[in-house]
């Protein structure tokens, strides 16, 4: 649109060349004295410099909108950058205090073990001195128990299941017709779960069916 504006001012310019006539607007000057085609072309001579000067602001206006959308990147990129700084940050915050007493668990976890070696040693009979004796040790096993609970714990016993070791540790194998191949047969030391984190995995005895 630009160009065709300039070509019809050229073209005008031309007509009023064409259209001076020397011999009314010059009448009191010496022949070969007149100045209306010099004055022309000194309208031309600026109209030119006029457009170059036209040409390098939008040159200019050009490489300033370059340089703002380059920056517009920048700082968008920036700005997920800070983002997912802040996820990670968020996340790291929160399974920090997610599994802030797995250190505490795990120290406990012999402890429970030791209850239940002492409690397994009971016949029942409530009668003889150790079923006494170790009526404390269940009760103490028992309020154990619950604290694990408030916090999160549960316990990997997975009897009768297929062998996941992700949750457990394979320590011996049974070699039985009735159970499936790879099935868990007994539990040898309980694992256990911080919420959705294992802990400690269960170390059990598997089935492997010999041919």
């Amino acid at each position: 649109m630009t160009e065709e504006k300039n070509l019809k001012e050229e073209k005008d310019l031309e007509i009023e060349e064409k259209e001076c006539h020397c011999s009314e607007q010059c009448s009191d000057q010496e022949e070969g004295s007149c100045s209306c085609k010099e004055k022309h072309q000194d309208k031309k001579h600026k109209k030119n410099n006029l457009q170059e000067e036209v040409h390098k602001l939008e040159e200019e206006n050009q490489k300033l909108i370059e340089a703002n959308n380059e920056l517009t990147e920048k700082i968008k990129y920036s700005q997920a950058e800070l983002i997912n700084y802040r996820r990670r940050k968020d996340e790291e915050t929160e399974n920090l205090l997610k599994y802030a007493n797995k250190d505490i668990i795990l120290e406990l976890l012999p402890i429970v073990d030791n209850f239940e070696r002492a409690i397994s040693l009971d016949d029942n009979d409530l009668t003889d001195e150790l079923s006494k004796f170790l009526s404390g040790f269940k009760m103490m096993y028992s309020q154990m128990n619950d604290v694990f609970k408030k916090f999160g714990v549960s316990e990997i016993n997975r009897v009768g299941e297929e062998f996941d070791p992700n949750l457990e540790q394979a320590l011996m194998t049974d070699n039985l017709k009735d159970k499936k191949e790879d099935e868990v047969t007994e539990v040898l030391l309980k694992g256990y779960k911080l919420k959705d984190r294992v802990i400690r995995p269960a170390t059990v005895k598997i089935n492997k069916i010999e041919s």
